[in-house]
């Protein structure tokens, strides 16, 4: 296994400022970068110093997924702006993958080392999971209930209104179309 990146032993609050001028310089300036991190850790009293292209190895890396994250979020916005998911249904199924997939490491801890796993993360994540989809099982049920109440209401008035059968079919087919 390669030996750690010397920029994620850097101290936190040194590493926070590295990725935000990373960013804000657009993953350019190396050869400053360098100056100004070594300078820093100076006066850190820290006994190593980090070489322009430990650097640069880690920004392209950073820039990489800053990308792959802005595209996402550009795609995830395009998606739901292109199809509003007025039932839910994107994140009944992420929380079914995410539940997944914790099901899968859960059963397999068994072969794995378990000094690397967080099982208060893990516990957390499952306890949060549940919860979230207990609450969007009871929007579901509200959601229908609201549009039974409606149906029930409007099934009403349209035949007060002398509506045909037909036309009163077609309205419960649209309300339930909703719920459904």
């Amino acid at each position: 296994m390669p030996p750690r990146s010397k920029v994620e032993q850097l101290p936190a609050e040194l590493k926070l400022w590295l990725d935000t001028t990373l960013i804000e310089t657009g993953f350019a300036g190396y050869e400053l970068l360098e100056q100004e991190v070594n300078q820093r850790l100076e006066q850190a009293g820290a006994e190593f110093r980090i070489g322009r292209s430990s650097i640069q190895r880690y920004g392209s890396v950073f820039e990489e997924r800053m990308k792959s994250l802005r595209m996402v979020s550009q795609q995830a916005k395009a998606m739901v702006d292109a199809s509003p998911d007025d039932e839910d249904a994107v994140s009944q199924a992420l929380i079914r993958m995410v539940q997944e997939k914790l099901f899968t490491v859960v059963m397999d801890m068994g072969e794995v080392d378990k000094s690397k796993l967080n099982m208060a993360a893990i516990t957390r994540a499952i306890a949060d999971l549940a919860r979230a989809s207990i609450s969007n099982k009871k929007y579901a049920v509200e959601v229908k209930a609201r549009a039974t109440a409606a149906l029930a209401s409007v099934t009403a008035v349209v035949k007060k209104a002398g509506l045909t059968p037909e036309a009163v079919d077609q309205i419960r087919r649209e309300i339930l179309g909703i719920a459904g």
